[in-house]
């Protein structure tokens, strides 16, 4: 019995239903550009089949593999790591300038590039965001409909599940995901749909409010107080694209977020999840801000990665995003640490270094890069998530008068 078998092949397929119907919501007539590692081929011709069901004029699959970048960034002569051919840019450019939808398909080994120099992957991160500017720029303002999702791996597998065997771990591991993006047996459109009211409910919340700072603090050593830009907007799950469809970002997510001031940033943030890393783990970490800015940091494990994010450019020691996620939440209730982004930041609190989201100001997606920039809007090449969030996490609202209202008390919603 192979994995597919184990864990219901029907379930499966309903996954990749729900990531074109919802996650991207694919229209007739619209391209959808699938960007899948080819070790999930069975996946990935399951979103190619479920697209084309839903009235794609065209699917294009952009197959990776980890195991061929990396021998790139190990061997790849100096030059060519910064050298993006006019045609590689061109096949992102071209299709988000036509509008298409993107799903991007994870859950790859963790360590994949555990031992690989951060730098020269920074120096071909760099390269390529240049490159693409007009597929970034159209992604980080929503624009067009993007989704990022997951499926297991057995390097990824072994790695959450060390000493269990092979077939069993990923079938758990399949299980987890599936109840994270609420494939469980029930109407899972109908649960989004309620989840996502959930989620739109505090938004309205916080953006009635209109906080202009935050205050975090809990017993492991965060002492921290964020800005917030003027005129912020708090979002959460669902987003509407540019041309009015409404898409999932991220499946699974719990979180809302916002655009913090990336000038006005003061104390400790310490880690509260290992953060997994280009294959790299970087464990018990804090990051001391001032004025904006990472003026010093330490970690127990991974330093050399951490110094590699931090210094990759200017807007990389300061923040892009504030994101709220209940210690109550059903990711974090699994108590299972993933090694991978997308599940475990919506297991926790976090915050991003690096680039922010126009879509969380108002007017935004509207301003250049430097005009953003010029009202607290953070601009780099990363947008690297950490967790924060703890059982005990109290963040404190603090309003434009000095009115403090308590947010988040014991890890989780106050109000």
């Amino acid at each position: 019995m192979n994995v597919l078998e184990r864990v219901n092949e029907k379930r499966i397929e309903e996954y990749a239903r729900l990531v074109v119907r919802v996650g991207v919501n694919v229209q007739p007539g619209q391209e959808v550009v699938i960007r899948c590692p080819a070790e999930h081929y069975v996946f990935g011709r399951l979103l190619c089949r479920e697209a084309y069901a839903a009235g794609a004029a065209e699917v294009v699959m952009r197959w990776e593999d980890a195991p061929c970048s990396r021998e790139f960034y190990l061997h790849a002569a100096e030059e060519n790591l910064t050298q993006v051919p006019d045609w590689t840019a061109e096949s992102y450019n071209y299709y988000a300038r036509r509008g298409a939808c993107y799903i991007s398909v994870g859950g790859g080994d963790p360590e994949a590039y555990k031992g690989v120099d951060p730098g020269r992957m920074h120096r071909r991160e760099a390269a390529m965001d240049q490159a693409l500017k007009t597929f970034n720029a159209k992604m980080m303002a929503s624009e067009i409909p993007w989704t990022v999702v997951a499926v297991p791996q057995r390097q990824w597998a072994a790695k959450v599940f060390p000493g269990m065997e092979a077939d069993e771990a990923m079938g758990r591991l399949w299980e987890m995901i599936l109840k994270a993006v609420r494939v469980d047996g029930g109407d899972a459109v109908k649960a989004w749909e309620e989840h996502d009211r959930f989620l739109k409910d505090k938004c309205r919340m916080l953006n009635d409010y209109g906080f202009e700072k935050l205050h975090y603090q809990n017993s492991i050593g965060t002492d921290f107080t964020v800005g917030l830009v003027k005129n912020h907007i708090w979002e959460g799950g669902s987003e509407v694209a540019g041309t009015g469809v409404v898409f999932e970002a991220n499946m699974p997510t719990e979180e809302i977020f916002t655009m913090p001031d990336c000038r006005v940033a003061e104390g400790r943030l310490c880690s509260a999840l290992p953060l997994s890393y280009r294959g790299n783990l970087i464990q018990d970490f804090s990051l001391t801000f001032h004025e904006g800015q990472v003026v010093e940091y330490q970690a127990k494990e991974g330093e050399e990665t951490l110094r590699s994010i931090l210094e990759a450019d200017e807007g990389s020691r300061r923040l892009g995003e504030v994101a709220l996620v209940p210690y109550g939440s059903p990711i974090s209730q699994m108590k299972t640490l993933f090694y991978n982004t997308l599940f475990d930041e919506n297991a926790s609190c976090h915050f991003a270094l690096g680039r922010c989201y126009p879509t969380t100001m108002k007017g935004g997606e509207k301003l250049s890069a430097e005009e953003l920039l010029a009202v607290g809007g953070n601009q780099s090449m990363n947008h690297v998530d950490f967790m924060v969030g703890t059982a005990d996490l109290m963040i404190t609202g603090i309003l434009p008068g000095g009115e403090e209202i308590v947010l988040f008390e014991n890890g989780n919603w106050a109000r």
